[in-house]
């Protein structure tokens, strides 16, 4: 059985298969982590400082190979690919200089004699991870979770094992211990019961709310911790006063980033009626000067989407809301070229009721919504099942951090583009899921706040 291939969504062609292990098997994996997690969580910070430091250096010394089994499988354009893995990096060093401070015995005043509370790990760590930042979204994940002494077994997207096998083997070289982290090329009902079981203390998922409902009512069953990074219909808000030369080329990178496939993509843009015309001339100029093509050619800013199913669910998505009214401005369709591409596309006059409005549109798609005030543009923002990130522009700041506490998101950024930032927690509410990654939030999901009170 191969369900795991890597294909080329450039060429469609099939670069390897991987075959899918089986119930025993998975079991092995996890007692084997299980065994790791009872010597990890007694090694000292200063080792696990080291070994994430060496996984940082590699990383960067690596760049031009993972780049290219990024980009081969998945079309992240190399040029996005290279500056995931300096991300990687980057999260690597953060957790390897912080983690100790974060994760230190905390003492609380009581009418002990002394009181304190401790961060122990859990133990075995289940993630399933997506396929769109495939490095910097396990590492994400798998770094805190390592560092805070836990160990972790991980479920790749399918269509990118290469990339699991590639973290899989910078872990080994670095010099972590046999079993700490294991790439597990199973199926869906294997994951369930590997969740059911009593090897696994902790459920991690990044992708989309269908994805989420069904793990979680697996996890919830089994009274498993959680943490869920789901999908996400961000708006990027601008009002009147905004400043247009430093927002358009923002709005851009923001919605056309890893050719739209992103969760915490701008995706929704809710225009104030006075800033709407000069606002849409020039964002839909700067998506026409968007270069689509090879992803491995560094002079592309948009490659294809990772899956041909992706760009059928776009194709609907458009023409659906065209019919209902949209005025398509310009893209619209798929080209008529190998691979599997979307030319990127601008709607206006988009409403709820539509799809591009009401689901979450993962690709080159812009959904352009006017309204007459900052009261109306909080309530359009907020009018979606999903809570990820939101964006806001406006020379008012004041006015901006006030207008921030009523958009109902996991992350506002004014005047900037919505992103994850390893100082920063992250993550959503509703629909876009709970918990968080990153920053000390993130170190400490996994983990056990043990009360200690002493007479």
């Amino acid at each position: 059985m191969f369900t795991y291939r890597s294909l080329n969504p450039a060429t469609e062609e099939l670069i390897q298969t991987y075959p899918e292990i089986g119930w025993e098997e998975a079991v092995q994996r996890a007692q084997e982590a299980r065994k790791t997690f009872a010597s990890w969580r007694e090694t000292p910070f200063s080792w696990r400082r080291e070994l994430f430091l060496k996984l940082a250096s590699l990383l960067r010394e690596e760049k031009p190979r993972l780049s290219s089994v990024m980009t081969e499988e998945m079309g992240k354009p190399i040029t996005q690919a290279e500056a995931e893995v300096e991300k990687c990096a980057l999260g690597c060093t953060y957790y390897a200089e912080n983690a100790e401070a974060f994760l230190k015995e905390e003492v609380i005043a009581t009418d002990a004699a002394r009181s304190y509370v401790r961060y122990d790990p859990l133990g075995v760590v289940l993630a399933i991870m997506p396929w769109n930042f495939p490095l910097w979204q396990v590492l994400r994940c798998s770094v805190p979770a390592i560092m805070a002494g836990n160990t972790v077994l991980l479920k790749p997207a399918p269509n990118v094992p290469g990339c699991a096998t590639a973290i899989s083997g910078l872990f080994h070289r670095a010099g972590f211990p046999p079993n700490l982290l294991q790439p597990l090329f199973c199926s869906n009902d294997v994951t369930a019961r590997l969740i059911d079981g009593p090897t696994v203390q902790g459920v991690t998922l990044t992708g989309s709310d269908r994805a989420g409902s069904q793990v979680g009512m697996i996890a919830g069953r089994s009274l498993k911790k959680m943490v869920m990074e789901l999908g996400g219909s961000d708006p990027l808000i601008i009002l009147d006063d905004a400043n247009l030369s430093q927002c358009i080329p923002v709005a851009l990178r923001s919605r056309m980033l890893n050719t739209g496939q992103s969760c915490i993509a701008s995706k929704r843009f809710v225009l104030m009626k006075g800033i709407a015309k000069e606002f849409e001339k020039k964002f839909v100029d700067a998506v026409e000067r968007q270069k689509m093509g090879d992803p491995m050619d560094r002079s592309v800013d948009l490659g294809p989407l990772a899956r041909e199913d992706l760009v059928e669910n776009l194709i609907r998505q458009v023409e659906e809301s065209v019919k209902k009214g949209a005025k398509c401005l310009t893209g619209g369709e798929r080209p008529k070229r190998k691979g599997y591409f979307y030319l990127p596309t601008v709607l206006k006059e988009v409403e709820n009721g539509m799809a591009v409005f009401d689901e979450e549109t993962f690709g080159p798609v812009a959904a352009l919504t006017i309204v007459k005030d900052e009261e109306e543009a909080v309530a359009i923002a907020n009018r979606t099942p999903y809570g990820l990130g939101a964006s806001l522009w406006t020379r008012d700041v004041r006015k901006a951090e006030l207008l921030a506490r009523k958009i109902d998101a996991g992350s506002v950024f004014i005047n900037g583009m919505t992103r994850s930032d390893p100082r920063l927690p992250f993550g959503g509410i509703k629909r876009s899921g709970f918990g968080r990654e990153l920053s000390w939030a993130g170190l400490r999901e996994f983990t056990n706040f043990k009360t200690v009170w002493i007479a």
